[in-house]
């Protein structure tokens, strides 16, 4: 059955991971970097200090987040180092740039990237001339999903309506607080259809596909 998504005109995304497959490769590269800088940070043996990469995301939605906090990490630092990534292994899309064009109303990314990354991958995907804006870590005041205070903050700067929003990401556990202030939330991904989350409204291994089948409201 296709999702009812008639009451929706405001489109929020996540970037990675949910605009590209996972499969695709570059959310490991873009993992590696991170363990690359953490190991240089801390002096730990890479074990360890991918123990501690984990232990962050985990504790503050955002490893950049721990090493702020305990290394005094400046984040325009961490975020060069993913600047020069090859994007050889993101390809476009037509059938997702057919899907995301047919959405009524606007379209916005929410990501914890830097805006940079976020242009760099959106552009080399095909897609940047679909969004309105992007809502990037900086934009937040470096405040990550899933925080209250992240959704807070896109809220406002934004006017979203929760009731009127639709919210796509591949981590099930930044859907969370969307859920509880009231929007539409959909989990992308190859393991999204083991999810038993009830705060998870709709789960698809591809977006393009679920958009397409998804019921929209007509276009002023």
């Amino acid at each position: 059955m296709s999702a009812d998504l008639r009451h929706v005109d405001t489109w929020l995304f996540d970037l990675d991971g949910t605009l590209y497959p996972a499969e695709s490769g570059f959310l490991g590269a873009v993992v590696d970097r991170m363990t690359d800088f953490v190991e240089k940070v801390t002096g730990l043996p890479r074990p360890e200090a991918l123990k501690v990469q984990k232990a962050y995301l985990s504790e503050h939605g955002l490893t950049l987040k721990g090493l702020m906090l305990h290394h005094g990490v400046d984040p325009n630092e961490f975020h060069a180092i993913f600047h020069d990534l090859s994007l050889e292994c993101l390809a476009h899309e037509p059938a997702l740039l057919a899907a995301l064009a047919r959405l009524p109303g606007r379209r916005l990314i929410f990501t914890n990237a830097d805006d940079l990354h976020a242009r760099r991958v959106l552009e080399r995907l095909g897609l940047a001339h679909l969004f309105d804006a992007v809502f990037h870590i900086a934009a937040a005041g470096y405040e990550p999903k899933p925080s209250a205070e992240a959704f807070a903050r896109i809220g406002a700067a934004h006017g979203i309506d929760p009731a009127a929003t639709a919210f796509f990401e591949d981590s099930e556990r930044n859907l969370a607080p969307a859920a509880l202030l009231g929007m539409t939330t959909v989990l992308v991904g190859q393991y999204a259809a083991q999810s038993s989350a009830p705060f998870v409204n709709y789960r698809t291994h591809k977006l393009a596909p679920f958009l397409d089948d998804a019921q929209l409201r007509e276009a002023a």
